[in-house]
């Protein structure tokens, strides 16, 4: 199993920046992959951005250029820093990890952490 915690979400006035982080625990070496989702009141879950273990990355087109996901295996954290950031990207952003154990793959969330983009 593995739990994610999601920590760096608030409050931020647009065109200001955040960056959120999410750290691994537990069997972090069934880790695919890890991205950041995001669910905005009365909408779908989204994908955010992605990275894999070698570290490639993908991104939604709503936020290339503005978001950078990155990950420090080291440190077992995952993060995603947001700037240039815009009313459209409020909402909660949850930490995703893939993994594959065998031939059993399974997706594990976090709790997920706010952030409000408001003047």
């Amino acid at each position: 199993q593995v739990q994610l915690v999601e920590s760096g979400g608030g409050l931020v006035q647009p065109g200001g920046s955040l960056r959120l982080s999410c750290v691994a625990s537990g069997s972090f070496f069934s880790i695919r992959a890890m991205g950041w989702y995001r669910q905005a009141p009365g909408k779908q879950r989204e994908l955010v951005a992605t990275i894999t273990t070698s570290g490639s990355t993908n991104y939604a087109d709503s936020v290339k250029g503005r978001f950078t996901i990155s990950r420090d295996n080291a440190k077992r954290t995952m993060y995603l820093e947001m700037n240039s950031l815009k009313p459209g990207d409020t909402a909660v952003y949850y930490c995703n990890a893939d993994t594959l154990v065998g031939p059993v793959s399974y997706d594990y969330w976090g709790q997920g952490t706010q952030v409000t983009v408001s003047s």
